[in-house]
């Protein structure tokens, strides 16, 4: 049996070995690297979706909303997870996507079968609550985006890893993972502390919220295939989800418009400033999303890799991981230092800009300033710092407390 605090400490340090993983491929335009930059790649985000994320939420969902007398049963779940994340670490430096690596990630997705099987059988949630709906749906959006790694087998043996079904797989997985499971987890979460601390929402707004983001969830995977200059239905379907999900961001800004002073007073300043910085992510991601359902930016965004990279770090450190952060200080399953916060923002904020401008430039044929890789480097590297800090931070007081 793993207290909830030692499995929060596993998933901090996943990302520790993710955001360091982030800084050396960042080395390779600088410095000479012996490693093979497609497997490091593939072992960056796998560590980075599986290790750091997928253990912090489902170990949240275990804290918040399943039973405690089946936490043994649990630690059978939540270790036969770690030995396949574990063996993705070890494998994909080595061989990429080879025989074993595929099987750890086979096995990876048996796990999160298994423990949704697990929520549903062993929760403690309210079935009619809006926090159950939005975290199962969360765990039935993670189930389902598990088709494009089945598919990819498929595809590979077949059309190859050159075809376009390849990358479309690949996309399908990211979409569903990005905008539908951790999005929809993390409202679900937001939702228990609304819920603990009876604030009351407008219930008529949110049940529509909640539909109409589950539509637009569906639809803006087709965004995610305007690359290939598909059929007009694409277009339409992709611009029907744009629609859809603009107007759940306009019912979740009036949602919280009305509990904002609810939501300040149970939070200390600092997590609500950052509560209030990831709203403002929330926002710049439906309005990139929305760009990118323009055809001229579709087509430019296929061609400028550093715009995708953008937006994925943008959802990835910033909504997610921030997110993560609040819930994780909020419910006292890890001390956060604003210290180290205020050190990963800046990490975060200019090698966003970074990255943005070398995409410009891209776009616009302009050059990049001098030492932009050394300085981009740099930047980044506050990001595993920062996390190395939260990380020894909370071993410390781990250590402080036992012998207490």
């Amino acid at each position: 049996m793993i207290s909830i605090k030692k499995q929060i400490l596993v998933s901090l340090f996943y990302f520790l070995i993710a955001s360091s993983l982030g800084i050396l491929l960042r080395l390779f335009p600088v410095a000479n690297v012996n490693a093979t930059y497609k497997y490091l790649v593939h072992t960056h985000s796998h560590i980075a979706l599986l290790g750091w994320v997928y253990v912090a939420l489902t170990s949240l969902i275990f804290h918040l909303c399943i039973k405690d007398d089946v936490q043994k049963k649990y630690s059978r779940v939540f270790w036969c997870t770690q030995i396949t994340i574990i063996g993705m670490l070890l494998s994909f430096p080595i061989t990429g996507y080879a025989v074993f690596s595929i099987i750890f990630s086979t096995l990876f997705l048996i796990c999160s079968y298994w423990f949704y099987l697990f929520f549903r059988k062993n929760n403690t949630c309210e079935k009619k609550s809006y926090s159950y709906k939005f975290i199962n749906t969360s765990l039935l959006f993670m189930v389902f985006s598990s088709i494009g790694p089945w598919a990819l087998g498929i595809i590979m043996n077949t059309l190859g890893n050159t075809s376009h079904w390849y990358k479309n797989a690949i996309y399908f997985y990211l979409h569903f993972q990005y905008n539908g499971w951790f999005i929809f987890c993390l409202l679900g979460i937001f939702l228990i502390f609304i819920e603990k601390n009876k604030i009351n929402i407008d219930t008529k707004t949110l049940s529509t919220f909640y539909r109409n983001l589950t539509i637009s969830c569906f639809l803006t995977l087709f965004l995610s295939f305007l690359w290939i200059n598909p059929p007009k239905y694409i277009f339409v379907l992709s611009t029907l989800g744009v629609i859809f999900q603009l107007i759940a961001l306009f019912q979740f800004h009036q949602i919280l418009i009305g509990i904002k002073s609810q939501i300040a007073g149970n939070l200390t300043p600092f997590l609500y400033q950052l509560f209030k910085f990831i709203y403002v992510l929330f926002i710049t991601k439906i309005i990139l999303q929305f760009l990118s359902d323009i055809p001229y930016f579709s087509t430019l965004i296929s061609q400028i890799i550093d715009f995708v990279i953008g937006y994925l770090h943008l959802t990835f450190l910033g909504l997610v991981s921030l997110s993560l952060f609040i819930f994780l200080a909020y419910f006292k399953l890890v001390k956060l230092s604003e210290f180290w916060v205020k050190i990963y923002l800046i990490g975060f904020i200019i090698s966003e800009v970074l990255i943005f401008y070398k995409g410009f430039c891209n776009w616009q044929q302009l050059s990049i300033f001098e030492n932009y890789y050394l300085i981009l480097v740099l930047v980044s590297g506050l990001i595993p710092i920062s996390v190395f800090g939260i990380f020894f931070q909370n071993i410390v007081k781990r250590r402080i407390l036992i012998n207490k």
